[in-house]
């Protein structure tokens, strides 16, 4: 019999490679798809993804494909994107990146030097471009991207692919991914990746497993070229127990049966390996120490092996199948088990010095390896040759590329592999041209862009401990106040300790720009905490800033003024201090400064019920905020902010989209809170079905040690809402009970309206005695204050009142929820026609917004009293309408907006908003434009 070295037919893979098959119809449906196929090494996983590609293609799809490198957790960030990528732009030219080469140049260095707009944005923009570029490519088919070896994916990658799976979702990009899930040992970082993609729709997780003796059989009928005895097919079945690639290995020793070949993978994977030359064997051995990729060139600078020799041990390798020539012109281990393998049974020594070998001709000659992994590859190789001075630096330098890639949980790994590193190297600060504390900073400023607060809470504690804070006051002031906003941020504690501990080392120092930016820092950390000591000290840092003319400076202190004064003073006088401090900072190009001040600006405008300018100004900090690398931080309050404000208008679904731009940013701690809490009180409203959980997800903060009293209220208010009949009462009683409740009415008041909702006399009668007492400033508190009262004493004039309040304000969704307590009481009056006006308003607006549970209840109360359904009335004819709305329909056909109809017809906007609602209510639409394609259907504006 002739062996094959390798099967050419796919065994007993028919129901994966349906599986495959019809993800990818999906994905043809626009229906973003994507394919977790796992099994042990030496499955299959990619001769099944090959044999789907080719099919695939042949179809009509287009399909990339990129692998992830063996370099560890800390190796070249975004390695089998950059390799997708290559080849695009290989195949289609460099016109399929759209003018943007310089921003690609982060993941093909080849396109040359990044632009500096591309400096000044964090990875956030790199994953937006790429997910606009596969958007672009699969416009017009399907696109199968396909990544190897999920199990080595760097935490770069992986979040790139839990970008483009949770948030970009491209309706036609179906994502097929492979692991080894023999590599997932329980602290593996993938474990936890892929239980998260498991819960996003439209993952499918597809687990391989090993052949039966069937397949064995069916695999070595192909490999040998003939059918093979029952007793040879059970003696490799029980050896190879079903792996394809050991059943190949076996075919291919010559003698399957008789060989004599151990249980253990390396011993089976090495008896081929030693059946070659020795030259051959030396060749192998030097590649396996460079990875499972590697260049011509660069084995020839390691092996030291004259050309000609070189040549026909490659040529050995090749024709034994262990070695193929990659689409690049280099060479690639058939299967990565065979190269670890031989790299495992390097003797020490021998393991060493190649390694050194290899970090000498990369150091040298960067351009052997692909460009942008010189500094990974180099502080591999030093480190796994154990030369610790140079994997010291190597490591450094690598972390600092890194960074530059906005690869920073990478940065962060090798950075704590130099402070690992440090004891080990005598002469470690002369190397790397710093101090021990300088690496504890830098490390732990990495760990908190790479969003790990909880090693950077480790780091700031070592660097505070070794550091006099006499000596080196300043330092010692910057790194409490970065530790108090970390404890602040995980809900440890308020950090005030810490901030007034920074503010007395920073009381006597010599007056710099550094010292006021801390002052600043201080106040913004002790705002919510203790406001009149917050405002001093803004204050005394505002007088310092002014003192030294730096307008960076000034508008700094401004705005952690504002921050402290909030709430302290009217929002109307604090605006125009803001405002001016936005104006100085748009001059200046002071982006940073700029994006706080607007989100002080939106949050002022807000309260002061302004809700249009208030989104505007938020959305106008959202790229400043992208730019300057705040996106997790100030980027998402200033998200949320808009959001915030689009609920307030009634533009829910705006809103959904910036609350969800906001999860993308993963931002840590209680970081999440204010995009949180929004959407699961937006989810509650609509009756989505992942309201619950949620839910359930923010009021669980509700557990931790420190809360800003902002975040309490809002969540001890979510709680109520969110409880289930039976536990409201318990969650409204322990929310009348907190102290703070009074101090911030804007979160006060919702908190006392969900309460009064609740049917309990000793809550209703906490809820009365603090609403005495309870200031309301701006409209929305004056509302709510309106709606308490007539949730605590009824009658058809509370409930007007509250309407009348709440037009006044603007607020869609509790307009509608007091519309409804209104038709309530006006039915108990006796008032049927007022009733079933305030319901179909009512039921109009709910259904504009979406909000299901509140068109139930508008139904529900429309036939407890006998009227016809509010949700889905009937169309009876001419008689429908009033001649008012009439009116009001036919300047609607005509495409006039609200303004224009008032102006029309004499009346206010809101009225004729009010007009616009009843009549899409009564004519059970859900839009103007349905609206008006009715009237004209039943002749209602004949």
């Amino acid at each position: 019999m002739t062996a094959h070295a390798t099967s050419d037919v796919l065994v007993g893979r028919e129901a994966d490679l349906a599986a495959l098959r019809d993800a990818l119809k999906r994905t043809r449906g626009a229906e973003p798809s994507a394919v977790l196929v796992g099994g042990e090494a030496g499955v299959g996983k990619t001769r099944l993804v090959e044999e789907f590609g080719g099919a695939a293609t042949a179809d009509g799809a287009r399909v990339l494909t990129g692998q992830c490198l063996e370099l560890g957790e800390e190796g070249l960030p975004f390695a089998p994107f950059a390799a997708a990528l290559r080849e695009l732009v290989r195949v289609d030219g460099i016109a399929v990146l759209d003018g943007r080469e310089e921003d690609f140049a982060r993941l093909l260095p080849e396109l040359g030097p990044a632009g500096d707009a591309v400096l000044e944005t964090r990875r956030g923009y790199l994953f937006e471009l790429v997910a606009a570029l596969f958007a672009r490519v699969s416009a017009d088919r399907p696109l199968v991207l396909v990544l190897e070896d999920l199990h080595w994916a760097d935490r770069s990658t992986r979040d790139l692919i839990g970008f483009l799976v949770r948030s970009a979702r491209l309706p036609q990009l179906l994502l097929v991914a492979t692991y080894r899930t023999d590599e997932l040992h329980r602290g593996h970082p993938l474990r936890p990746f892929l239980a998260e993609l498991d819960r996003v729709r439209g993952v499918q997780r597809l687990e391989l497993d090993r052949l039966g003796r069937d397949g064995t059989a069916q695999m070595l009928t192909h490999l040998l070229g003939a059918e093979p005895e029952p007793t040879l097919v059970d003696t490799v079945h029980e050896r190879a127990q079903g792996n394809p690639f050991f059943i190949e290995q076996f075919a291919a020793s010559g003698d399957p049966e008789c060989c004599d070949i151990p249980h253990s993978l390396r011993d089976l994977l090495l008896t081929r390996v030693d059946q070659l030359p020795e030259p051959a064997q030396r060749v192998l051995r030097v590649a396996a120490v460079g990875g499972t990729k590697f260049g011509h060139e660069l084995l020839s600078a390691v092996a030291g092996m004259d050309e000609g020799e070189l040549e026909s041990a490659l040529r050995i390798v090749v024709a034994a199948q262990l070695i193929v020539v990659d689409t690049d012109g280099g060479y690639e281990f058939r299967h990565a088990l065979v190269r670890e393998a031989v790299h495992d049974d390097l003797l020490p020594g021998e393991h060493a010095r190649l390694h050194a070998r290899y970090a000498e001709a990369v150091e040298a000659q960067p351009h052997l390896v692909a460009m942008g992994r010189a500094p990974a590859e180099i502080a591999h190789h030093w480190h796994a040759a154990h030369d610790y001075p140079r994997a010291l630096t190597a490591a450094r330098r690598a972390a600092e590329a890194a960074a530059r890639r906005y690869a920073y949980a990478e940065q962060s790994r090798l950075l704590e592999r130099v402070l690992e590193l440090w004891e080990l190297v005598d002469d470690a600060a002369e190397r790397l041209g710093a101090g021990h504390l300088d690496l504890l900073e830098e490390s732990a400023l990495a760990a908190i862009d790479a969003g790990d607060h909880q090693r950077a809470l480790k780091l700031t504690r070592a660097a505070l401990a070794d550091l006099d804070h006499a000596t080196e006051p300043l330092r010692a002031a910057r790194l409490l106040v970065r530790r108090a906003k970390l404890l602040y941020n995980a809900g440890t504690s308020d950090g005030a300790a810490e901030a007034r501990q920074a503010y007395r080392l920073l009381h006597g120092l010599t007056p710099s720009t550094e010292r006021v930016t801390l002052m600043a820092d201080v106040s913004y950390q002790l705002s919510g905490v203790d406001d009149d000591e917050a405002g001093r000290v803004a204050a005394e840092a505002m007088t310092a800033a002014a003192q030294l003319g730096d307008v960076t400076t000034e508008v700094a202190a401004t705005v952690a003024y504002g921050r402290a004064c909030g709430g302290r003073i009217p929002a109307e006088e604090a605006l125009p201090t803001m405002e001016a401090a936005a104006v100085r900072a748009r001059a200046t190009g002071d982006l940073p400064n700029l994006a706080r001040a607007l989100v002080n600006i939106s949050d002022s405008l807000f309260e002061l019920g302004r809700y249009e300018e208030s989104a505007a100004a938020a959305a106008e900090g959202v790229p400043y905020a992208d730019r300057v690398g705040v996106s997790r931080t100030t980027g998402v309050f200033l998200l949320a902010n808009h959001a915030e404000a689009l609920v307030a208008l009634g533009r829910w679904d705006e809103a959904d989209a910036r609350l969800e731009e906001a999860a993308r940013h993963d931002p840590p701690g209680t970081l999440a809170l204010p995009w949180l809490r929004l959407r699961a009180g937006l989810r509650l409203a609509r009756g989505h079905e992942a309201a619950e959980p949620l839910v359930q997800r923010a009021v669980a903060y509700l557990g931790k040690p420190y809360l800003n009293r902002d975040n309490r209220l809002s969540l001890l208010e979510l709680r109520i809402l969110g409880a289930r009949p039976g536990a409201d009462e318990a969650a409204a009683r322990l929310a009348v009970a907190e102290p703070s409740i009074t101090k911030r009415p804007r979160y006060g008041w919702p908190l006392l309206a969900a309460a009064a909702a609740v049917d309990a006399p000793d809550i209703r009668a906490s809820v009365a005695g603090i609403a005495q007492n309870m200031p309301r400033p701006y409209p929305s508190d004056r509302a709510y204050a309106a709606q308490v009262f007539a949730l605590l004493h009824g009658g058809p004039e509370a409930w007007r009142a509250a309407e009348q309040a709440w037009r006044a304000d603007g607020q869609r969704y509790p307009l509608a929820v007091t519309l409804l307590g209104r038709a309530a009481a006006e039915a108990a009056a006796g008032e049927r026609a007022a009733a079933a006006e305030a319901i179909e308003e009512a039921a109009a607006i709910a259904r504009a917004l979406g909000a299901g549970p509140l068109a139930s209840e508008a139904d529900t109360l429309a036939r407890r009293i006998g009227l016809r359904s509010a949700t889905h009335p009937a169309v009876t004819g001419t008689e429908l309408l009033t001649d008012r709305e009439r009116e009001v329909l036919r300047l609607v056909a005509e495409g006039q907006s609200n303004s224009r109809i008032a102006e029309r017809l004499y009346i206010s906007p809101k009225t004729a908003s009010v007009h616009v609602s009843r009549i899409i209510a009564k004519l059970s639409v859900t839009s103007r434009g349905e609206a008006a394609a009715v009237a004209h259907r039943l002749g209602l504006l004949d």
